[in-house]
């Protein structure tokens, strides 16, 4: 048996290695999840600025997900690759600049070590197949497309979309479901949420919702097949609601402030890719539908 194989079908193995992938990943994540939505909104301002004719602002400045490097936003200082490792490097430097001593975000290490967990427990659960690599691709989008949404109230297309269309793809060799489900779920996903936001337009006047969260639905149905969209917005809700009450209650958030519920649907979706088929069957069972 060759080491490849040894590690795949060896828990006690696969399971530390891909922690600590997930650890480096994290890091990356912290970056797009930064990064990604500035350079869009750079990228919208020129685009207006060509449409109305207007002198085009270009910076200078090389920004990018990989240009320029790690630094400290206080005092502009380089960050090390000592400085850099995940986790370790927070607590070595007690979350304060080698340099200025500024303190650094705990956000940092946070979405570094929820990356490296639930990359463990996807492999965990599913072990070493050709789904765990997938599961966990999506697992850390879905980190990001949460970190960003949370932020600024957005799911970028340049995710969802290339996400949505490998999930129809991964169908065809039936990686999580068949064809036929979903592509049944990519519609049904979008067309749910869409009706729902038309219908709360129309009674209220307000949005009460964005277009990202149809995509990424749409994104769960392509992915998992329409029988588990039930669930997901089921659980998406329920935590959506436990989350945001608490939130008012106890944080003194302004009601009227917007919550973004892309990462509800993300945890609900996740749930869903790990455990989906037996909450489905739970439920079945319980309603006498099964």
């Amino acid at each position: 048996m060759s080491p490849y194989s040894i590690v795949l079908n060896s828990p006690e193995l696969l399971c530390p290695i891909v922690g600590i992938i997930g650890l480096m990943i994290g890091s990356f994540l912290n970056v797009v999840i930064y990064r990604l939505p500035i350079i869009l909104q750079r990228g919208w301002k020129q685009e207006c600025q060509e449409f109305l004719e207007l002198p085009v602002e270009k910076s200078a400045e090389i920004f990018n997900l990989a240009l320029p490097g790690s630094h400290c936003p206080a005092c502009n200082a380089e960050i090390t690759a000592l400085q850099n490792i995940p986790v370790f490097s927070y607590l070595f430097l007690k979350g304060k600049c080698a340099h200025c001593k500024t303190s650094i975000s705990l956000r940092y290490p946070f979405i570094e070590a929820l990356t490296g967990l639930l990359s463990v427990i996807v492999a965990y659960q599913l072990g070493g197949q050709t789904e765990t690599l997938f599961a966990l691709i999506l697992t850390w989008t879905l980190i990001a497309l949460s970190g960003i949404d949370f932020d600024h109230q957005l799911l970028p297309d340049n995710i969802v979309l290339p996400m949505l269309w490998l999930g129809l793809f991964l169908s065809l060799f039936n990686i999580f479901t068949d064809p036929v489900s979903s592509i049944m779920g990519a519609i049904a996903g979008y067309l749910f949420l869409w009706t729902i936001y038309q219908l709360f337009k129309l009674l209220t006047g307000k949005e009460g919702m964005g277009y990202g969260d149809f995509k990424l639905l749409a994104l769960f149905g392509a992915w998992l097949g329409w029988q588990y969209l039930p669930l997901i917005i089921l659980f998406s809700s329920l935590v959506g609601a436990i989350i945001g009450t608490s939130m008012i209650i106890f944080v003194n958030r302004d009601k009227n402030i917007p919550i973004p519920f892309g990462p509800y649907l993300a945890i609900a979706g996740w749930i869903a890719l790990l455990w989906g088929e037996q909450l489905n069957r739970l439920y079945l069972t319980q309603t006498g539908l099964l």
